[in-house]
């Protein structure tokens, strides 16, 4: 089954981060309220980024780990700068 890893954009500014085997589904669903609780409180929402994957648990391991990412480095994959990528991660007591 395929799955997706995708980021929304809510009202606020915050990211969203989730996985699903139906993406226009499950945007439909956020979008009406139906979604998760940070989505219910911050519509509307936009479809920022998404990732397609074979497998739906392959997905759903790329949300976490995107999950714990800052902002700045959720902000570069979605600009597509994924150079800056490495660099983000770097812990900040561990930059030099």
């Amino acid at each position: 089954m395929i799955g997706w890893m995708y980021i929304l954009e809510c009202s606020d500014g915050s990211y969203y981060t989730g996985s699903t085997n139906n993406l226009e589904r499950r945007i439909i669903e956020h979008s009406s309220g139906e979604g998760a609780n940070h989505t219910k409180r911050r519509s509307p929402v936009k479809l920022v980024y998404w990732e397609e994957y074979p497998r739906i648990d392959y997905a759903f391991y790329r949300e976490k780990q995107v999950q714990g990412w800052t902002r700045k480095k959720k902000e570069a994959l979605i600009k597509g700068e994924n150079l800056m990528l490495p660099e983000l991660a770097i812990a900040y007591r561990d930059k030099k």
